[in-house]
């Protein structure tokens, strides 16, 4: 038997293994960690950064896992928008990044936004900023459902007001607070604001330095768990999504039959928006929006203020969930933004993005672009607008056209008339707005699993069979995906399957096989399938007696084996594949009874090498 397949590489020379070794085992070793303890005469903040650093948190870590920092952005008749308070002090924003901040976290001056108004955006990070979540949620983050990942981005959620002053030069007060959080948790977030900004407006700075105290004793929002979450006196309850949940259900915090009179507010959900009052004027069109959001088709949506646009936006990108959404989107997007040129300009075709904006002049600036929703006020629960009609591009002249959805687009798929005589009757009935939505919500996750389903199965026989991985070779690669093969599964595994649908889905799958969002989930399952296969691998590599094989090979093969085995432990560890800690701790044992049997010299330097 080789060990050589471990790595596709030969063995190493006992002189190589020397050189490497030695220089590892002469760096100084980290210091343990040593034990932490209360100083006696410490001062209150001392005390609480001691207990956190008993915890393994330092300060503001548990601030960190929830939140970047909290921004006030104000009107300076001299600068225009600016930042005047970041929390905690020693949060880091680029000036691009504050830049996108101020401008984003202010109405257009046309919405006429009186009194508060809460909308959400969302921009790029910075490049070369750490974009890690905090190191506890990193063992986390495989639990979270893919459509929950984020990482490259930040997101903002506005409490902006706006009322009447005569004391002030501009007639009127103008300040947002906004959470700046790498987490798209829109309606977490947007009921902690609510609960907080308009004390804050009351009571400034001190108000705020406690929010943020209070975050940083919050547990980390670890997937699967209902946490209890106290902010300026009261309790938010509330669970974090994981992705063993089952999809369409929302995993309801369980309360006990005594109420418990600590908490203030229960969510049944940290991210998903209101969704029928989002697509209540467009339902009638909302199968074709679904297919235009699966395709990564460019979709821009005008609408009169922030709120309106963020949360269409957001609704868009939620109607294809489970699956998630991989091109960009913007719920609320100005001629300010940092990538106004690039998502503006002619010189090439519109980019795969959805973008929700208010400014009149982007009626103009986009009007090439294929797929225009112009909305106007979203109704409160209970009231219906008039459902807009489908109309030519060439009929948008600017912002004040009617509401419509703008497009030349022909759908693939045959309108489902019984969800739409369902919601409508639900209209008649009176039914309450997150009824519609459930029914709404139920039928898009019934349009995306069908479509995906069959996508799904085709991906898993790409898999090689399990008795074809050996401990001494390379783990076998996947199989290609190969489209016309794919499509030959259609005819007895399609959509039809699940779906009563009729239409052109051999269409659809070919449109969506050239979409963003195609790559996307692809790129996600390839990895998903790769790092199972090495998962596999570990574990055959376990059930083989390695003792016995080195007995039977030299010492430069056996050194080589084990310098292979702890480097496949270290990817285990460093791209958490999905392996059973008994499968690591068996081959660890491994590990150390081949190198006990070795000279005494290799023992030292292969046990220095810090990595058993």
């Amino acid at each position: 038997m080789d060990p050589r397949g471990l790595t596709g590489l030969g063995p190493s020379s006992r002189g190589q293994l020397g050189e490497a070794a030695v220089a590892a085992a002469e760096e100084p070793e980290a210091p343990a960690a040593a034990a932490v303890v209360v100083a006696a005469g410490a001062t209150p903040e001392e005390q609480e950064e001691d207990e956190g650093r008993n915890r393994g948190l330092l300060r503001w870590d548990g601030f960190s896992a929830w939140l970047h920092c909290v921004c006030v952005v104000g009107f300076d008749l001299e600068l225009g928008q600016a930042v005047e308070v970041i929390y905690p002090q020693h949060s880091k924003l680029t000036d691009k990044e504050k830049t996108n901040i101020c401008y984003l976290s202010f109405p257009d001056s046309n919405s006429g936004c009186l009194g508060d108004t809460q909308f959400c955006f969302r921009f790029r990070q910075s490049s070369g900023r750490r974009v890690s979540l905090h190191c506890l949620l990193d063992q986390f983050d495989k639990d979270l459902p893919v459509y929950l990942k984020d990482p490259a981005y930040f997101y903002g959620y506005v409490y902006f007001r706006q009322v009447r002053d005569k004391t002030l030069k501009r007639g009127y007060f103008q300040k947002s607070l906004v959470l700046i959080s790498k987490l798209p948790y829109i309606h977490f977030f947007h009921t902690v604001l609510k609960q907080i900004a308009p004390e804050y407006f009351e009571k400034s700075e001190p108000y705020l330095e406690a929010v943020c105290h209070d975050v940083d004793r919050w547990p980390a929002p670890v997937p699967g768990k209902t946490l209890d979450l106290p902010i300026m006196g009261m309790v938010m309850k509330v669970r974090i999504p994981t992705c063993y949940d089952k999809p369409g259900t929302t995993q309801m915090v369980q309360m006990t039959q005594q109420a418990d009179t600590q908490i203030s507010v229960i969510l049944p959900t940290v991210h998903e928006v209101d969704l029928f009052r989002c697509f209540c004027p467009v339902f009638l069109h909302s199968q074709m929006l679904w297919e235009l959001v699966l395709l990564g088709e460019p979709l821009v949506v005008m609408a009169p203020s922030p709120s309106e646009s963020s949360e269409t936006v957001l609704a868009l990108v939620n109607c294809i969930s489970p699956l998630k959404y991989f091109s960009d989107f913007r719920p609320y997007f100005t001629i300010h933004d940092s990538e106004f040129k690039e998502y503006t300009t002619r010189t090439q075709a519109p980019p795969p993005v959805i973008l929700g904006v208010t400014n009149p002049f982007f009626a103009k600036t986009l009007q090439h672009w294929p797929h225009i929703i112009r909305i106007g006020d979203l109704k409160p629960a209970g009231e219906i607008p008039k459902q807009v009609k489908v109309k030519k591009l060439k009929n948008l002249k600017t912002l004040d056209s009617k509401p419509g959805v703008y497009t030349s687009y022909k759908a693939y798929l045959n309108r489902d008339e019984e969800i739409i005589k369902q919601l409508q009757k639900g209209v008649q009935q009176k039914r309450p707005s997150e009824a519609q939505s459930v029914i709404l919500r139920r039928y898009f996750l019934e349009l995306t699993q069908s479509f995906i389903i069959p996508l799904e199965r085709y991906v898993a026989s790409l898999m090689p069979l399990k008795k074809s991985i050996s401990p001494w070779k390379s783990p076998p690669q996947l199989r290609q995906f190969l489209p016309e093969e794919f499509m030959r599964t259609l005819e007895k595994t399609g959509p039809q399957l699940t779906s009563r649908i009729k239409g052109d889905w051999i269409g659809l799958y070919r449109h969506f096989l050239k979409s963003p969002n195609f790559d996307g989930w692809f790129k996600t399952r390839r990895k998903e399938m790769t790092q199972k296969l090495e998962a596999l691998h570990l574990e055959a590599l376990c059930e083989e007696d390695l003792l016995l094989w080195s007995q039977k090979h030299s010492e430069v093969e056996t050194v080589d084996l084990v310098l292979k085995l702890k480097s496949k432990l270290m990817q285990a560890d460093r791209e958490l594949l999905p392996v059973k800690p008994d499968t690591v701790e068996k081959l660890r044992m491994h590990i150390d009874a081949i190198i006990l049997a070795l000279p005494e010299d290799l023992q030292g330097i292969l046990l220095k090498t810090g990595m058993t």
